[in-house]
């Protein structure tokens, strides 16, 4: 499959396309999830999940059960718009379905691994509370909220990197899962550009700017140039190359509790 080829040839193939799902704007779409985030109410299960290891280090059942979760909200997620009559434009089928094959791969996998210990697949709510009333039948949000769940779970699972060094295979296997969801993040992305016919919205993230904000600031926000200790953009040899570059070389951690507040709202019941 051609990408680029697809991304293309969506004007020749549905020239309305864009102005369809485009009347969802940046600012609109920042100021529904921020209103929401500052009001949602939490599950309780979920929030033990994280509240569990707050404060120290989270055990591996614990790390794997977090990221089931953020999996199962995914797979879901994809599960419903593939199987919508009309919902995701002919150039795009190909592109989520196999995105959602590769969410329940990952399902899978960390129900395997975590055995009677697995968390149930909670109920969501991809409204988000009501903030994404037409999550369902306007593309342009449903891809929205596609590209901050992806982002969401590649900053989800470098955050909990170091808590696994201790479980070197274990580490080894959740990031070969992060490096496939930065892969659907950047793909996604690069779909959303496309279609706003924005040069901004890049495969990779450029300072904080994103929508919603939550996805892209946090203890470490993605603008941050600092890693073990040095900054990166007064380094010798940078040269010309300026800290937008700099911010789009790294990618930073969002914590068990950053996540929890960007994906809580997402979820209505935990499974049992």
């Amino acid at each position: 499959m051609n990408i680029f080829r697809i991304l293309d040839s969506i004007q020749q193939v549905d020239g309305d396309a864009a102005g369809r799902i485009a009347h969802t704007t940046r600012r609109m779409f920042m100021n529904r999830i921020g209103s929401t985030l500052a009001t949602a109410a939490v599950p309780t299960a979920f929030a033990a999940v994280v509240n569990k290891a707050y404060g120290a280090t989270p055990s591996v059942t614990d790390i794997l059960n977090f990221a089931l979760t953020l999996e199962y909200l995914e797979e879901t997620f994809y599960f419903q718009a593939n199987r919508m009559t009309n919902f995701i434009p002919a150039e795009y089928t190909l592109v989520f379905s196999q995105i959602e094959r590769h969410e329940t791969q990952h399902v899978e996998f960390l129900k395997a691994a975590l055995g009677s210990a697995a968390v149930d697949r909670p109920q969501f709510d991809f409204t988000y509370g009501g903030a994404f009333p037409d999550a369902w039948t306007n593309f342009m949000t449903f891809i929205t909220i596609s590209a901050a769940l992806e982002d969401t779970g590649v900053r989800a699972y470098k955050g909990q990197a170091g808590n696994l060094i201790g479980s070197p295979q274990i580490l080894e296997y959740a990031l070969q899962v992060h490096s496939v969801e930065a892969r659907h993040a950047s793909l996604v992305r690069r779909i959303i550009g496309h279609l706003k016919k924005d040069p901004m919205m890049k495969g990779w993230i450029t300072q904080d700017k994103g929508f919603p904000e939550a996805v892209y600031k946090g203890m470490t926000p993605e603008s941050n140039t600092v890693h073990a200790g040095l900054d990166a953009a007064t380094l010798s040899g940078i040269g010309s190359i300026s800290r937008d570059n700099v911010t789009e070389a790294f990618d930073e951690p969002l914590t068990m509790e950053e996540v929890l507040a960007i994906a809580g709202p997402f979820i209505k019941k935990m499974g049992m």
